[in-house]
C-alpha cells in the first residue's frame, strides 16, 4: 500500500463534529502516524479504561499528538470531560501560544456481522443526534439494533465516519468481514493496529499490509490507534 505523509493538521479550528476534515486526516495516516502524531482508539474510566479522561489529555499533550479521540465503548461522557479540560488547559496564560491537539469526538459500538462479534468506531457524529443518542447509554444494543447495518447507518445519519476496528482480531478472517463491512456501508478500516500488544507500541506488518491491500481495493479510509485500556497511550495495556 501506498505511504502517505501525515502531514500537519490543517483545521485545528474545526469542531469535534466535522467529519470532513477527519476523513481528511484519515486519508494522510501511514504506519508512522501513531502513536506519536495521531491517536483514534483510546478508552477512559468512563468505560473500561484505566486512564480519567484529564489524565488522558496530559499524556496526549507530554506525547504532542496533533489531533486524537477518546472512544470510549457506548459512551461520550469522558469526551466532554476532556474537551472542557483542554479548553481550560489552553486559557492558561502560559499556554496561550503553544499548540493545541485537536480532540473529536468518539465511540466504539458492540455490533454484528456475518453473526460474528465486531466492534465499529464512530467518529465526528453529533451526539444529540436521535439516531446514535440510544447508542451512548453505556452498554451495548441487542437484538436487530446491534446489525452493523444499523449501527453504521446511525453513525452516519449523526453525520459521523465509521471504521471497522482491529479487523483481523475477530472470530471470522478479515477477508471475509471487511467486504461484509462494505456491504453494510462501512468508511474505513483500523489498517494500523498492534496486535498481540507488542511493547514498543507498533504496527503489526503483516496484517497491517494485508488489511491495507483490502482497504485500498475498496477505497476505504485507514486508521491507527492504540485501543489503550491502561495507564499509557503508548500501549494497549
Amino acid at each position: 500500500m501506498a505511504v502517505v505523509s501525515a502531514g500537519p493538521l490543517m483545521c485545528e479550528k474545526t469542531k469535534a463534529q466535522d467529519s470532513d476534515c477527519l476523513r481528511e486526516v484519515f486519508s494522510r495516516l501511514n504506519v508512522e502516524s501513531c502513536p506519536h502524531i495521531y491517536n483514534f482508539h483510546m478508552h477512559t474510566n468512563h468505560s473500561d479504561g484505566q486512564l480519567s479522561p484529564t489524565q488522558l489529555v496530559d499524556q496526549a499533550l507530554e506525547i504532542g499528538l496533533k489531533g486524537f479521540a477518546i472512544t470510549d465503548h457506548h459512551s461520550v461522557s469522558g469526551f466532554y470531560v476532556a474537551q472542557a479540560y483542554l479548553k481550560s488547559w489552553k486559557a492558561q496564560p502560559d499556554h496561550a501560544h503553544l499548540a493545541i491537539p485537536h480532540l473529536w469526538i468518539g465511540t466504539e459500538i458492540t455490533s454484528q456481522l456475518l453473526e460474528t462479534e465486531v466492534h465499529i468506531l464512530g467518529f465526528a457524529f453529533d451526539p444529540e443526534h436521535a439516531a446514535i443518542a440510544s447508542y451512548l447509554e453505556s452498554h451495548a444494543p441487542k437484538d436487530d439494533r446491534a446489525q452493523a447495518h444499523r449501527v453504521i447507518r446511525a453513525i452516519h445519519q449523526s453525520g459521523g465516519i465509521a471504521i471497522l476496528a482491529h479487523p483481523a482480531r475477530y472470530r471470522k478472517s478479515y477477508e471475509q468481514l471487511i467486504p461484509a463491512a462494505v456491504m453494510a456501508g462501512i468508511d474505513g478500516v483500523e489498517t494500523f493496529y498492534a496486535y498481540g500488544n507488542p511493547k514498543p507500541w507498533k504496527a503489526s506488518p503483516q496484517e497491517t499490509l494485508s488489511v491495507g491491500e483490502l482497504s485500498a481495493q475498496y477505497e476505504l479510509l485507514n486508521t491507527c490507534g492504540t485501543d489503550t485500556h491502561g495507564k499509557s497511550l503508548l500501549q494497549r495495556v
